[in-house]
């Protein structure tokens, strides 16, 4: 993944000073609140749910199984289209290709719909970098761009802004990207979505090049798929001549069939609609119709390593609906921002440390950016269980597990900050593989409970500020089961 955010403080410290905003979090629980209870009316509509869920598992988990089989039918479907594929192994790569093919066209600008493998791979400064401007044309994404702001959810990425923030933005910074904002803008939301609608406009009518992602991509056909809710994405994908498609190579599904599964759960998990406003789809190149050149850039950064895992595999089932962050206690309170990646919430907490390795304090505190409520399970249209993986990486984090990627070699460094951890799971390891001294342990701590503390000492005061410690029976299971019954069991 991009260095973007990375350098950012563990989730703890971020998290701490994002809960102090006021502002932050009301506007985060009036948001994820509404969200959720569309989301939950939306499903109850639908009598086959489950099944539906189920079946979106097992077909995402197939086409993973055989990914490499899939990819080349998608490739050669793609070509047979009129479409060139290129594979891209990682961000660096990725950006250079995006970049020799926009500067082959002469152009020094692109507009964008709404791509999270764009911002997972920094694109935008990639562009920049080469004197190419990237214009972000999604609403949520307009603002954070024209902010100076990073995304902070992945359905709504502007959630952590209120009506009056974003017209203020508007007024101030509308001007040096291009149209600006009418005279007297208030913050009525017809006033604000009239002057994106401006503002964006011209861009579209002058744009030659556009650089999107996909929600899916069809393996059988080589079509893929975009769904979304203003239509300023069916604008990217057909007025410029040349369309750059960067997408993640976890998003092929093998058949149509297959695509309209989600096509019924995404909207609702993600919107609450029982369908999209807006759904593109588009195969290679027509004469006289969309974009006259079609490329694909096919992304991997890290998602082969991915797919190694046995348990964290599941994380590339995700469809990006979001319905996770909508629920999720420690989302609500700490916003998207904290977790340091493009990807926030417990599917960001999850697939974040496993694309960009565990080497960053930021990655290896993550994983314990969760209650294991088991929230998030609950509302994920494909199943992806999420705190059996938080508790899988926390694992890795402990044990010092993958940490640098690059290319096909995964090398390990030792986990930092975990020794305690690590010394005290390898004493109760001891312990009780050693009846004896574990009996005597448990006798002398009976013993000298009335000089045991009722809160923790040093790091350990934070856990019982809010808690006190469990009493310590005054004695043993083990020596209440002998004296009692004489370690025997009751017969009937």
């Amino acid at each position: 993944m991009s260095g973007t955010y990375l350098g950012m403080p563990a989730f703890p410290r971020a998290a701490r000073e994002s809960v102090g905003n006021q502002t932050l979090r009301g506007n985060l629980r009036h948001a994820t609140h509404t969200i959720r209870a569309k989301r939950a009316k939306a499903v109850s509509e639908v009598s086959d749910w489950a099944e539906l869920r189920e079946a979106g598992r097992r077909i995402k988990d197939h086409t993973l199984r055989h990914l490499d089989r899939y990819l080349v039918q998608l490739e050669e479907s793609v070509t047979a289209a009129g479409g060139v594929v290129h594979w891209a192994a990682d961000a660096e790569e990725a950006n250079r290709i995006v970049t020799e093919l926009v500067k082959a066209t002469g152009e020094s600008e692109v507009v964008k719909v709404k791509s999270m493998a764009t911002q997972e791979i920094g694109l935008n400064e990639a562009l920049e970098a080469e004197g190419i401007r990237a214009y972000e044309t999604d609403l949520a994404e307009l603002i954070v761009q024209l902010g100076k702001d990073r995304p902070s959810h992945i359905l709504v990425p502007a959630i952590h802004r209120n009506r009056g923030e974003i017209r203020d933005i508007f007024r101030s910074e509308m001007a040096d990207w291009g149209r600006p904002a009418p005279e007297g803008l208030t913050d009525t939301p017809a006033e604000l979505a009239e002057a994106a609608r401006l503002h964006l406009r011209e861009k579209f009518l002058r744009a030659k090049v556009g650089v999107s992602g996909a929600n899916f991509m069809v393996a059988e056909t080589g079509t893929l798929v975009v769904v979304e809710s203003e239509g300023n994405g069916r604008m990217c994908l057909t007025l410029p001549e040349t369309l750059i498609s960067v997408v993640g190579i976890e998003k092929v599904v093998p058949t149509w069939r297959d695509l309209e599964v989600f096509l019924q759960t995404l909207p609702r998990s993600s919107t609450a609609e029982r369908m999209n406003p807006y759904t593109s789809t588009w195969t290679g190149t027509t004469d006289g119709d969309g974009p006259r050149t079609f490329h694909l850039v096919l992304l991997d950064n890290g998602r082969t390593d991915t797919l190694a895992d046995t348990v964290g595999r599941q994380a590339l089932r995700c469809i990006r609906c979001s319905a996770c962050l909508n629920v999720c206690p420690v989302y609500e309170r700490a916003g998207g921002h904290a977790y340091g990646s493009v990807y926030p919430g417990p599917i960001g907490a999850i697939l974040s440390p496993q694309l960009r390795g565990t080497g960053s304090e930021i990655d290896a505190s993550l994983p314990y950016a969760s209650s294991l409520c088991g929230a998030c399970y609950e509302v994920c249209p494909v199943a992806i269980d999420i705190p059996e993986v938080l508790v899988h990486l926390r694992e890795r984090v402990v044990e010092g597990g993958p940490a640098v990627r690059g290319g096909n070699k995964v090398v390990l460094k030792p986990a930092k900050g975990h020794a305690a951890e690590r010394a005290a799971m390898r004493a109760a390891r001891w312990a009780f593989t050693h009846p004896g001294a574990l009996g005597a342990g448990q006798r002398l701590a009976s013993r000298t409970r009335r000089f045991h503390p009722r809160t923790l000492p040093g790091p350990g005061r934070a856990w019982t500020g809010s808690r006190e410690l469990p009493a310590v029976p005054a004695e043993p299971f083990r020596d209440w089961w002998q004296r009692t019954r004489g370690g025997k069991e009751e017969t009937r």
